[in-house]
């Protein structure tokens, strides 16, 4: 039997398609070349209020809630510029510089659209080309602001006092919502910090009773955020300490003395500490030092540190443990640089000295074993008799040191002595 069915072959499928395609293009072009208007609804575009935080709060003035917060146009443009148009990026502002008492009032706005769309490429058609806005009286307050740490600092590291900037938060809006706010709160973690936490955050709202605000659309502040800082400190327990000034025959190892306190717990940024390892209350010259007293003195710690202690003043007894003094007369003088020229005569011959140092050590002294000098190199006169300090010299390597000041008298004149006349048998 034979089948009378039409055959479908390749080619015939392939003309087919081409003609499709041919006509969308013919009408694609078509409809290029006419590019004829549309129209397209666009809801909910966000209208933007320029002064609300400016203009109108400095004449105690405030947007209310109840105002027109968005707009829908009706876009009416080209096809081809419909096409490139971001309903997103669509604004709608509207100013409020004029606005100069409270109540109800329609403010013009202007529609902005995206940098790629020519401004006379398209138009806009509204049911009201105002928007409507409730204008009431601004109240302002200040609130306290509470932060909440929560975590805990490294061990060896103790926290600071929180530091809150603002300290306080001053907001706006209608009277009877600004005080139904009692404070503000932030809550600040750490978790096991060995330096000090600096954040910005944000915070909420509470009423008298503690319980969180949760619509604060018709309020404003004066900051969206609360910087935090927390210190955190190491802590350093830092032994007191005098800086004794040895001289002869006062050495330290015969000091017998003790401190109270005799440390302080301090703390302070870890930079600050890191090469701190005692306090020095003072200077002691021992030198100076006759017998036991008590001294007391002001402790200062580092710059930048706290006393965690408390302790603001430290006590130190003192004394030596073995110390004897004894009376001698010198009776050996030498002067040194003597001037060029000049002849020095001691006329002093004997000289009471006082010295001191532990028992064993002024016992080995004997009286020649000192030396009285006067260094020269100061006098420049021609000649006379002077009175000059004098240094006094124990030679027997005895420890001991001198007691006061001393001088000697000489005299100065110049130097006689004449060269030996040559020989005139001496060719």
């Amino acid at each position: 039997m034979e089948n009378n069915k039409p055959r479908w072959n390749k080619s015939k499928v392939l003309y087919i398609v081409l003609s499709i395609l041919c006509s969308c293009a013919i009408w694609l072009y078509v409809d290029s070349i006419n590019n004829p208007e549309k129209e397209k609804t666009i809801s909910d575009i966000p209208i933007e209020y320029v002064g609300s935080d400016t203009i109108l709060a400095d004449r105690g003035l405030m947007l209310l809630p109840e105002s027109d917060q968005t707009m829908t146009l009706t876009i009416k443009a080209r096809r081809l510029i419909l096409a490139k148009l971001d309903p997103d990026k669509i604004r709608i502002q509207a100013n409020l510089s004029d606005i100069t008492a409270t109540g109800s009032h329609n403010v013009s706005y202007t529609v902005r659209y995206p940098s790629n769309i020519p401004r006379d490429a398209v138009s806009y058609s509204n049911t009201s080309y105002a928007a409507h806005v409730e204008i009431g009286e601004l109240y302002r307050r200040n609130v306290d602001i509470r932060c909440t740490l929560t975590g805990t600092v490294a061990e060896g590291y103790i926290a600071g006092e929180l530091r809150l900037e603002p300290e306080t938060l001053e907001l706006r809006g209608p009277r009877t919502e600004v005080d139904a706010v009692a404070y503000a709160k932030v809550t600040l973690a750490v978790d096991n910090a060995t330096e000090t936490v600096s954040r910005a955050l944000g915070y909420e709202l509470y009423n008298e009773a503690g319980e969180l605000i949760e619509d604060t659309s018709s309020l404003r502040a004066t900051s969206d955020q609360i910087q935090v800082t927390l210190p955190v400190n190491v802590e350093k327990e830092l032994p007191l300490r005098v800086n004794f000034i040895e001289t002869a025959g006062a050495r330290v190892q015969n000091l017998d003395y003790s401190i109270a306190p005799t440390s302080i717990t301090v703390s302070g940024a870890a930079e600050l500490l890191k090469d701190v390892e005692y306090i020095t209350l003072d200077d002691f010259e021992l030198a100076e030092f006759v017998g036991p007293s008590t001294y007391r003195y002001t402790i200062n710690v580092p710059a930048g540190c706290e006393n965690l202690s408390g302790a603001a003043r430290a006590t130190m007894t003192v004394r030596f443990k073995d110390m004897a003094s004894a009376d001698f007369n010198a009776v050996n003088f030498t002067c040194e640089n003597v001037p060029e020229g000049k002849t020095v005569t001691v006329l002093t011959t004997e000289l009471p000295v006082s010295l001191r140092g532990t028992a064993a050590d002024v016992a080995s002294v004997k009286a020649e074993d000192i030396t009285v000098t006067a260094d020269l190199t100061d006098i420049l006169a021609a000649g006379g008799s002077y009175t000059v300090p004098a240094k006094i010299i124990v030679g027997n390597g005895a420890d001991v040191g001198v007691v006061g000041e001393y001088q000697m008298k000489i005299t100065i004149s110049e130097d006689t002595a004449q060269e030996e006349p040559p020989d005139p048998t001496v060719p």
